[in-house]
């Protein structure tokens, strides 16, 4: 399917969102709730709208990491703008790694692609290790194809550590939901108690990075942009929980802007906040 012509894809892309959002509604009722939640002035024909446009959007990236198998450096720089990217760099020159995160905004696929082509320094990304062997193998294939290099997240600390002397940018995407086992703030987030990673704040913590929030946002069909924005600065001392509130808030008005590129049909909210933890307080 890679070899097929974006267009084509594309227009594979709009019938199978079209199956999703009118034939065979995929989570539908996950979608519906969130969405309602998190934008209760919507009426029902702006709901709706939303929910078609996520549908087509989630389909039309699913093309995309599909082509991305065979998509050229250039195609990608073409497609994927970055902007003030200087500062970054400016950093990673003077010999200071910096840390990069990021939400499941618009194709964060190809926002690690596009880094891995334009940054020019080595490029760690954390993820989670997926759970078919098949998927694994072939996901990162695509992922690593310009040079990244990929650490399982609950290794990423230790990693970081280890290799503390290699000069780089370690890339996150912290928006998903901590399992119960692990650390995390609790704060508003799109009109619900919501559960944060901690693992970013606690790397800067301990390495003294700086941080960049990467905004990703969409500016026509299978085109993107990202911009660079400072987090917060090398070595910078913050209250406890202060960086991670950023992250949310940012992470919130992102998708404020662009409802229709965040993934609704994920279960975001499953962990519920304890009665005895307090509003913006981290717990296990």
């Amino acid at each position: 399917m890679a070899r097929i012509p974006l267009r084509a894809l594309y227009g594979f892309a709009g019938f199978l969102g079209w199956l999703a959002f009118r034939v065979f509604p995929y989570r539908e009722r996950v979608v519906r709730e969130n969405l309602t939640r998190a934008f209760p002035d919507f009426d029902e024909a702006r709901l709706r709208s939303v929910m078609r446009g996520y549908y087509l959007g989630f389909a039309q990236m699913l093309v995309e990491v599909i082509k991305s198998v065979t998509l050229p450096a250039d195609e990608i720089r073409r497609r994927v703008r970055i902007v003030n990217l200087e500062a970054a760099r400016t950093l990673l020159e003077q010999g200071q790694s910096v840390l990069l995160v990021a939400a499941h905004q618009c194709n964060w696929e190809w926002m690690l692609l596009a880094l891995s082509i334009e940054l020019g320094y080595p490029l760690d990304a954390a993820y989670k290790p997926l759970v078919d062997n098949w998927a694994e193998r072939e996901m990162r294939k695509v992922r690593t194809r310009f040079g990244c290099r990929l650490v399982p997240a609950m290794d990423l600390l230790a990693d970081i550590i280890k290799r503390r002397g290699v000069v780089r940018a370690v890339a996150m995407v912290a928006d998903q939901e901590p399992t119960t086992s692990e650390h995390k703030y609790w704060t508003g987030f799109l009109n619900r108690d919501t559960a944060f990673y901690l693992g970013p704040e606690e790397i800067a913590r301990v390495t003294g990075f700086p941080v960049f929030f990467v905004a990703m946002r969409r500016t026509a069909r299978g085109h993107y942009e990202m911009q660079f924005e400072p987090l917060a600065s090398a070595g910078q001392s913050l209250p406890a929980g202060a960086l991670t509130e950023r992250y949310a808030h940012r992470v919130e008005e992102q998708i404020r802007s662009a409802p229709g590129d965040w993934p609704w049909s994920h279960k975001r909210w499953k962990l519920k906040r304890s009665l005895y933890q307090n509003r913006g307080r981290s717990g296990a």
